[in-house]
């Protein structure tokens, strides 16, 4: 296809200054615009550099077209064509970009909401299971969490707006349990030996004291009392600081001299035979 072709046999001088006209604003428009769209993205957090300097340039080239469009259609050039070319590429943009832009979408809805923020630790279902990690870096694309055993994950910005996301630092606070299985002594009163694992489990390293520690007693037997102890601590320090209160409770169960467990993963109940008819 020749420009000769999409030009009228005869052009007024009058259209060609317009279209000159129109020309010489486009270009000066379309640089303004690109400047604009580069600081706007530059004041957008996640927006990496090379990102925002590839949108910049595409609205800018947009804007030349559009305007060059114009141009030629004040000169009585037939502009179907191009306007056809246009709309195929502009299809193509979007069935290739759709991706990207809805990421990049989800990305700016997940700052100006602050659902997520950098030092989070969040828990997303991936990999067919529960991934629990901190937030490291929020970008146009994903978001990136750093696991506990060391792994990386990327997580589209689309996935944490349709998918349920768990956020376990929004409270400041996050609360974990042990369990503790001691050997009754009929002698001693239930409450004093609940009263002697709280007092233990709130002298741990870590722990916050504006919550209290609560117990619930799970089993009571002839011979065995089965407690759960519940805590609160910051949310990125759980492994941390249940370690310290397992370690707390075991001194505390060898001071008073009494038989126990403690375990931070409760297993399966014991099994008690049935009863004789």
């Amino acid at each position: 296809m020749d420009l000769q072709d999409l030009l009228p046999t005869q052009i007024d001088w009058w259209q060609l200054l317009l279209a000159l006209v129109v020309a010489i604003t486009t270009w000066v428009v379309s640089r303004y615009a690109r400047r604009g769209t580069t600081a706007l993205l530059r004041r957008t957090p996640g927006v990496p550099e090379p990102v925002g300097a590839a949108i910049a340039r595409f609205v800018g080239y947009a804007v030349l077209l559009l305007g060059f469009g114009i141009a030629l259609a004040m000169l009585g050039a037939n502009v179907q064509p191009l306007l056809a070319v246009v709309v195929v590429l502009g299809v193509v943009a979007v069935l290739v970009l759709r991706g990207v832009a809805d990421n990049f979408a989800a990305g700016v809805l997940l700052q100006a909401r602050q659902t997520v923020r950098i030092g989070d630790e969040i828990a997303i279902e991936a990999l067919d299971t529960v991934i629990a990690g901190t937030v490291t870096e929020l970008n146009a694309r994903a978001v990136i969490l750093h696991t506990v055993d060391g792994r990386t994950l990327h997580v589209p910005n689309a996935r944490l707006l349709t998918d349920p996301v768990v956020n376990d630092s929004t409270r400041g606070a996050r609360r974990s349990e042990v369990q503790v299985r001691v050997h009754r002594d009929p002698a001693v009163d239930i409450d004093d030996v609940i009263s002697a694992l709280i007092a233990a489990a709130s002298t741990a390293e870590g722990v916050h004291r504006r919550e209290p520690v609560r117990a619930l007693v799970l089993t009571v037997g002839p011979d065995r009392l089965t407690v759960r102890l519940q805590f609160w601590h910051h949310p990125l320090h759980g492994v941390r600081v249940t370690s310290a209160v397992v370690v707390a409770l075991s001194d505390a169960l060898t001071l008073a001299d009494w038989n126990g467990t403690v375990t931070s993963t409760p297993g399966a109940p014991p099994l008690i035979p049935p009863e004789e008819v």
